[in-house]
């Protein structure tokens, strides 16, 4: 059944929702307001849009937050609306990568549920505490992950775990972009002049950015975990200390092998993410600027091209599908549906029950699991591309 035309009774009242970060000038956020209006379970009503008092009051004006509920900060925003009795049941975290750690935890200890942008902090050791304070306060912490909503990713995981592969050889995922080709951040992008600075980024460049998109697609679809690494990671860009080009080779546990290609300097590459997974039985691929297609090959029989909507969909690509087949869905649908996910746990959680079985988002431990691979990589690389374990 397709989430934006479900039959279920809907929920008493939107969701009440604030944002931090995201403001004027900020490309992500705009997004997030798109994926969590999509479905209409949401209703944005706070946010503390910038760290400027006078962008924070003109960024919330823009999209319709009242000036009582505009804040300067995550911390007063976090207290502020924890005493409120219409205020907020989840926060929107669409900073920069160094604030994701300390707002996630100025709102769960506030009572908050947490929904926040990739990757989850700078380092393991402050992942490693959010893991805990999620657990210690029962509060839902989804970590944005998008291209996991998409119906034919679903559908990938879903005859990868029915064993239509057979057992699994290799994954493969790569994830090049070619907009840091030239010195970007010198040129006045905000974009990129985050992501070049350690302070802010982490220890990772493009590993973070959309290196750990390829590493979550992969062991989402595969179900594998990854054991131990190689890696390379390279900067090309004249003065930059963070990579912008990364490859590493994966060992999982069970023998798969796998690789992982990212890069934001391969000219002719806009937002390139493609997976590949093979096993005894067969192989899938898929490519994010075709999203609504997935290529199936048993062993021996010719290539299926199997669309999202058509003949052959899964139950489970099907439940996350809006339009019939033909009708093309893709960056923002997929994202959205990571929202609307979130949403059915929210709601569930409001009468003390669990989320139900066929909602699927990304949890505080992937989150998790992303920076241990970017620290394994970094530790990798800079000892020469010596084999790591995760």
């Amino acid at each position: 059944m397709a989430i934006g035309a479900s039959k279920e009774k809907p929920a008493t009242r939107r969701i009440r929702i604030g944002m931090v970060g995201g403001g004027q000038g900020a490309f992500i956020g705009a997004v997030h307001r798109i994926a969590l209006r999509m479905d209409d379970q949401y209703e944005l009503v706070a946010g503390a849009l910038s760290s400027d008092p006078a962008r924070a009051k003109a960024s919330a004006k823009e999209i319709g937050i009242s000036d009582d509920r505009t804040y300067t900060s995550f911390e007063e925003m976090a207290k502020a609306e924890a005493k409120r009795p219409d205020g907020i049941e989840v926060v929107s975290i669409v900073t920069p990568n160094h604030m994701h750690g300390p707002a996630a935890k100025a709102f769960l200890k506030a009572g908050i549920h947490v929904i926040c942008d990739k990757p989850l902090t700078t380092t393991v050791k402050e992942a490693k505490e959010l893991v805990s304070l999620v657990n210690k306060t029962g509060k839902l912490f989804i970590v944005t992950h998008n291209y996991t909503g998409y119906p034919m990713i679903r559908q990938a995981k879903a005859m990868v775990e029915k064993g239509m592969l057979g057992t699994l050889r290799l994954v493969q995922a790569e994830y090049p972009q070619d907009w840091m080709t030239e010195k970007t951040e010198a040129t006045g992008s905000k974009q990129a002049e985050w992501r070049v600075d350690p302070k802010r980024s982490g220890a990772g460049g493009a590993i973070g950015d959309i290196g750990t998109h390829a590493y979550n697609l992969a062991c989402f679809v595969s179900g594998l975990k990854l054991k131990q690494l190689c890696a390379e990671l390279t900067s090309f860009g004249e003065g930059r200390v963070l990579d912008d080009d990364v490859q590493i080779l994966m060992r999982f546990d069970g023998g798969a092998k796998g690789m992982i290609w990212a890069s934001q300097v391969a000219p002719g590459n806009e937002n390139g993410l493609k997976l590949r997974v093979y096993g005894t039985k067969g192989g899938l691929e898929w490519t994010q600027a075709d999203p609504n297609y997935l290529w199936y090959t048993p062993f021996g029989k010719p290539k299926q091209l199997l669309t999202r909507g058509g003949a052959g969909a899964s139950s489970e690509a099907a439940r996350v599908t809006r339009v019939p087949g033909g009708h093309p869905e893709g960056y923002l649908e997929g994202f959205a549906n990571i929202y609307t996910e979130t949403a059915q746990a929210i709601i569930a959680a409001r009468s003390g029950k669990k989320t139900p079985k066929d909602v699927i988002y990304p949890t505080v431990e992937d989150g998790l699991a992303g920076m241990e691979f970017i620290e394994a990589a970094v530790k990798s690389s800079k000892a020469g591309g010596v084999w790591t374990k995760v």
